[in-house]
């Protein structure tokens, strides 16, 4: 089966029971469907570049999956449905993702940059 992840954007007054409510609802249809679920990560309450709905901050939850094509079809039209999802984009994987994703890991690229800059005593 072919791997996608899903993200999408919920309202900044949502509970965590709610947004957690709310991902196992969509990891249900995924799974009704023949999916399996792979990861899910919550990414927290995070500004937006430009305002949705009045709204200057949202949720951001995203789900990486197995599954039909059909499942990710009936998993988007759900979304479009829901009046607490502002917004919603699933991509086709070529592979599962190993490890957390990079807004999980923000300390990545930090520690590979401090690699390839020298240190103050060598740059003397």
């Amino acid at each position: 089966m072919p791997t996608y992840e899903t993200v999408f954007m919920s309202r900044q007054d949502l509970t965590e029971g709610q947004i957690k409510d709310l991902t196992d609802k969509y990891a249900k249809v995924i799974t009704d469907q023949g999916g399996k679920i792979l990861k899910t990560e919550q990414w927290g309450l995070r500004t937006l570049a430009y305002k949705i709905n009045k709204a200057r901050k949202a949720n951001y939850t995203l789900v990486e999956f197995d599954a039909p094509g059909a499942a990710v079809i009936e998993l988007e039209r759900l979304l479009r449905l829901d009046e607490d999802v502002m917004r919603s984009l699933s991509l086709r994987l070529d592979e599962p993702t190993k490890g957390p994703s990079v807004v999980m890991d923000k300390n990545r690229d930090r520690d590979r940059d401090d690699e390839d800059k020298p240190s103050k005593k060598e740059a003397a």
